[in-house]
């Protein structure tokens, strides 16, 4: 599915394979973990370490959502300890979307050119204070969507 048919209020099935990962630290709100795919990008202004925080409490008073997920679960992790790293099948919504000529410097390679910003479809947000999360196009990461 080529990115540029995707709007705004699309609805996308997502999924990214399972890969294994290690985790970095923990604290009261995240785990970080090795990111696996994506590389440091050397020549970025944006000083990436290479991790990636996932909320330890999904739907929890904080508004940052994470389509990624841990196995096991990130509230029973600790740093040092062995995880995987994936999205499970879900619906989400496409709630803005950035393109990008030149690609964004984000910190990481390959640079996107696209981000789409999701939410999962049954997600309640009556405030409307949800960050959603980025689907990055091109991405190393395994990620599959399809429009629905």
């Amino acid at each position: 599915m080529n990115d540029e048919t995707i709007r705004v209020g699309d609805i996308l099935r997502v999924s990214c394979a399972f890969t294994p990962t290690r985790v970095v630290k923990v604290s009261d709100w995240d785990v970080s973990i090795m990111w696996p795919w994506e590389q440091v990008d050397p020549d970025s202004e944006v000083r990436w370490d290479g991790q990636y925080a996932i909320p330890r409490r999904q739907g929890s008073s904080e508004s940052r959502l994470s389509l990624f997920q841990t196995d096991p679960a990130p509230w029973t992790l600790s740093a040092g300890d062995s995880c995987s790293v994936g999205i499970p099948e879900q619906l989400v919504r496409v709630v803005d979307i950035g393109h990008f000529d030149p690609p964004q410097d984000v910190g990481w390679l390959p640079r996107p050119h696209t981000m789409l910003i999701v939410i999962p479809v049954d997600y309640e947000d009556p405030e409307g204070l949800a960050e959603g999360d980025t689907i990055s196009v091109p991405s190393v990461a395994p990620i599959r969507y399809e429009l629905v």
